[in-house]
């Protein structure tokens, strides 16, 4: 798997906190500089087989079509792209033009994540969005009238300005518009973000846990009633339309990050890229990429496991756990289990497998942090 961390953005949207810069001045030589990553670290997936491309961000559809593709051809030059290999580009309304589309056809994308996030105009604002109630509409039109099939929306819940209603009907838009997979997400006030600010100074409500618990709740019941398998905690999707990209990752597979702050994982250790564009530009230049890595130990690589499979409908899988890591690691989570067994908040299936109830996903990540070891 190949990720490429597109930093650039029209404006911030008050809640990120992703790496990204409003500036295009330095977009060449980003762009030079990941095609130069892509060499250097050409041997850090033993792998060669390209199941998936992934651009992510930032805003990747600020990219012109045609340097787009040459990432991924230059992908294609040192690694074997699949023939069914997907490839999404994260996209916003307000870059899917009838134009940008029709020169995205002639390109190797052939799956768009679209960053709706609300089909409510006052909603847009308060994100600071940089589209707007109409382009939410229009934008996935336009990406369907093209002929592409396999699309992604996310949307946000669990802030002040949606009440039930809107919740209902943005997710009701999806649905009626024939969106075959949908990522959701409750939102968070991450530090150093404009939210953050606005949180602590009075100027916006702080967000509630019961409010993104039931909306949560709603979403989950209203995408099941419409035959959507609710595969990981924020991904739904119809049959054949799973994330091939995200659901390796959830399943432990190894995957280079490209651009600053990109992520990368090979089973032994994870690295990630400095997250400063000027820099980042700088070590490629010089073949000296600036990257930190740390080697997991097999505690580590146990808990990874533990955490990113925890939020599938797969489960944590007994029988997978004694092949990587042995009995003692077993015994631990049997330990472990029986309390969240008896709140209703994890089910046994099969006898080996242990999957979250609704319950319990409403405390995924508390719960996964309670069945790690810790060394």
């Amino acid at each position: 798997m190949i990720y490429f961390h597109i930093p650039f953005c029209k404006q911030a949207c008050h809640y990120c906190d992703f790496h990204f810069s409003t500036s295009l001045k330095y977009k060449e030589e980003m762009l030079q500089a990941m095609l130069k990553e892509l060499e250097i670290r050409s041997h850090y997936l033993e792998d060669k087989n390209i199941t998936s491309i992934y651009f992510g961000g930032g805003t990747p559809s600020i990219l012109e079509a045609d340097e787009i593709q040459k990432l991924i051809d230059k992908v294609g030059k040192l690694y074997h792209i699949n023939t069914d290999a997907e490839i999404t580009l994260e996209a916003n309304p307000d870059d899917l033009s009838i134009a940008k589309v029709k020169e995205l056809r002639r390109t190797d994308v052939n799956r768009f994540s679209i960053g709706i996030q609300s089909f409510f105009e006052e909603d847009l604002i308060w994100m600071n969005r940089a589209h707007n109630q109409q382009e939410a509409d229009s934008s996935i039109k336009r990406v369907q009238d093209a002929g592409f099939e396999n699309i992604t929306c996310d949307l946000i819940y669990g802030y002040p300005l949606l009440t039930d209603e809107k919740w209902k009907s943005n997710i009701n838009k999806l649905i009626e518009m024939g969106i075959p997979h949908i990522s959701s997400y409750n939102m968070t006030v991450e530090s150093k973000t404009a939210l953050a600010h606005f949180v602590k100074q009075g100027i916006t409500k702080p967000m509630s846990d019961a409010q993104g618990a039931e909306q949560m709740l709603l979403l989950i019941d209203t995408l099941r009633g419409n035959g959507f398998e609710h595969y990981e905690i924020s991904n739904f999707a119809k049959d054949g339309f799973y994330a091939k990209h995200n659901t390796n990752y959830w399943k432990g597979k190894h995957y280079l990050g490209i651009g600053p702050s990109a992520h990368s994982f090979n089973g032994n250790s994870r690295a990630w890229n400095i997250a400063n564009n000027a820099k980042y530009i700088t070590g490629i230049q010089e073949n000296i990429p600036t990257i930190e890595e740390e080697l997991l130990s097999k505690n580590d690589q146990f808990n990874e496991y533990v955490m990113t499979s925890l939020r599938t409908m797969w489960g944590i899988d007994l029988q997978k756990i004694e092949q990587a890591f042995g009995y003692d690691y077993i015994q631990h989570i049997k330990k472990e289990v029986v309390t969240y067994i008896d709140t209703a908040e994890i089910e046994n299936h099969n006898d080996h497998i242990y999957r979250l109830t609704a319950k319990g996903k409403l405390m995924a990540d508390h719960i996964a942090s309670e069945l790690f070891i810790v060394d």
